[in-house]
């Protein structure tokens, strides 16, 4: 490395990979006549936006290109391990893929089972819920390979530090296709449109290797002897059998928490969150974000965080933004007919005139007394009912109830709806009465605060969808410390959001590589 540096400039040269390359170049001291010999690495990129004059902060590292090291430290994998001990996976989603590779990298075979469809399968079928509002309970926007994420948004952001590589993962991605530029941004991003041909190279990957995936197998029953698991079972009877089985199956297999309930392999309530997608014109957040009147050529869609606290009572319990999506469009995640939900994403180029985001409450086992009969299923089945209270005043279609934000919060019921990113269609209703009385207090004092902190935001402008509900799992699944098995189950690994270990694509993926690592540390210590 021949100098780092660091600058702020403008949007117009933070943004024009050409004119940065120059300036860059011409901070480290090499002449114009030198510059062909040297490149200059960008190594983190963020905007200030806190005043008008707007600036993008840049880190960057000058080489002489005969010496700049490689881009990648992650090489795609070279070995089969088509012969090699089996780990069962179940679930295709970023804990599972991430745990897939990182097996075939220490040597061990992964068989991947997913209940849902591959990639381009998928698309008839979240086409059918948006077109038709039907429903398919195996493939959706939950389910399916990449999981959650591959249809929703792809935001690459964790404060989740201490769990494993998240350059790594980073990398990951692009040795399989994404951008370079999720290497440096402050808030990475790939987009919900580059993210199926990403996850369909990471298959490639995983097959090449001599690892099996399945689609539309979905797994009924786990196979057990004297505390150990022993394989899984199949809709159609056929089994699997293998010593270890990686549980990685997200924040929506009911099913599955079903499953573990009924054959009393221990399960533990978790507390989540629950509330409504706001959705506003990407123009107005700009406006309020920059402080001008266009954001104009270089700045990207404006973001933003609020958090406020809420009191219900005594109760104090924060009122949050959850998976903010500047550019982008709600969608219909509900995984099962007769439930709805809402869920938000973004194309990569962020380019939609709409701007949403979650703003969820907490949901605490002290707001859930009425389910106490239902034990550490009680959060399952209040999200569950609350889904479908919601399906049934939305008319009984994927049309959600929506309101204007002003009518909320003046308790009126809304004569017109603005035009949304929602594609199955709204239906005005009192979210009052939609959502719990908690929830629906709590998001009102919210509101007000976010007005008062960020001038504009409250408005006849904005309007809230429900039901913003599976922002995380109701159930977590307990494992050792050390081993990461279930402490009641040897050779079980519960893995990712499904199991309450992470809450996003790079926490759920370093998950998966952390849990791929102990099984490697058991098998070859054995």
């Amino acid at each position: 490395m021949v100098k780092e540096i660091k600058l702020s400039v403008k949007p117009a040269i933070g943004y024009d990979e050409e004119k940065l390359q120059h300036l860059v170049l011409k901070k480290a001291g090499v002449s114009v006549a030198d510059s062909s010999a040297f490149i200059g690495r960008v190594k983190k990129r963020s905007i200030d936006a806190r005043t008008s004059n707007i600036k993008v902060h840049i880190q960057a590292e000058v080489y002489e290109k005969t010496t700049a090291p490689p881009l990648l430290d992650y090489q795609l994998p070279q070995h089969s391990v088509a012969n090699a001990h089996e780990v069962i996976i179940v679930g295709m989603g970023p804990a599972g893929l991430f745990a897939a590779l990182q097996l075939i990298d220490l040597g061990i075979k992964p068989v991947i089972i997913e209940r849902g469809k591959d990639v381009r399968a998928r698309r008839r079928d979240l086409a059918a819920i948006n077109k038709d509002h039907v429903v398919n309970p195996e493939s959706n926007y939950c389910f399916g390979e990449g999981g959650a994420g591959t249809y929703s948004d792809g935001k690459l952001y964790t404060r989740s530090t201490k769990r494993g590589d998240i350059n790594r993962i980073l990398e990951i991605f692009v040795a399989h296709g994404a951008a370079e530029d999720i290497l440096y941004e402050a808030h990475p991003h790939i987009g919900t449109n580059k993210l199926p041909k990403i996850i369909a190279a990471m298959r490639e990957s995983i097959l090449q290797s001599g690892g099996e995936i399945h689609f539309d197998t979905k797994v009924t029953d786990f196979i057990t002897d004297s505390g150990k698991i022993k394989g899984v079972q199949f809709t159609d009877g056929t089994k699997r059998m293998a010593s270890d089985v990686i549980l990685a199956t997200g924040h929506s297999a009911r099913d599955i928490f079903e499953l573990l309930y009924e054959k009393k392999i221990a399960i533990d309530f978790k507390p989540f969150a629950l509330g409504v997608r706001i959705e506003h014109q990407q123009s107005l957040i700009d406006q309020l974000q920059y402080k001008q009147e266009s954001r104009g050529e270089y700045l990207p869609p404006a973001a933003y965080s609020l958090v406020s606290q809420s009191y219900v009572g005594k109760e104090k319990r924060g009122v949050v933004c959850f998976c903010m999506c500047p550019g982008g469009f709600i969608v219909p995640a509900a995984t099962a007919p007769g439930e709805i939900v809402v869920n938000g994403m973004s194309p990569s180029r962020r380019n939609s005139k709409y701007s949403n985001s979650g703003i969820v409450v907490a949901v605490e086992a002290e707001d859930l007394k009425a389910w106490h009969k239902a034990g550490v299923m009680a959060g399952l089945r209040f999200q569950q009912e609350v889904e479908q209270r919601v399906f049934a005043m939305g008319g009984g279609t994927q049309a959600a109830p929506a309101q204007l934000l002003t009518d909320f919060l003046n308790h009126k019921v809304s004569n017109h709806l603005n035009d949304t990113s929602y594609q199955p269609g709204l239906s005005s209703c009192d979210m009052h009465e939609v959502l719990p009385k908690f929830i629906g207090a709590r998001l009102k004092q919210g509101f007000k605060q976010f007005g008062k902190k960020m001038k504009g935001y409250v408005t006849d402008e904005a309007q809230i969808v429900a039901v913003e509900s599976r922002t995380s799992s109701p159930i977590s699944i307990p494992r050792d410390s050390k081993s990461l098995e279930h402490p009641q189950l040897k050779g079980f690994y519960p893995c990712g959001e499904g199991a309450g270990y992470a809450g996003g694509i790079i926490s759920a993926a370093m998950d998966g590589e952390r849990v791929a690592k102990a099984i490697a540390k058991k098998i070859f210590r054995q």
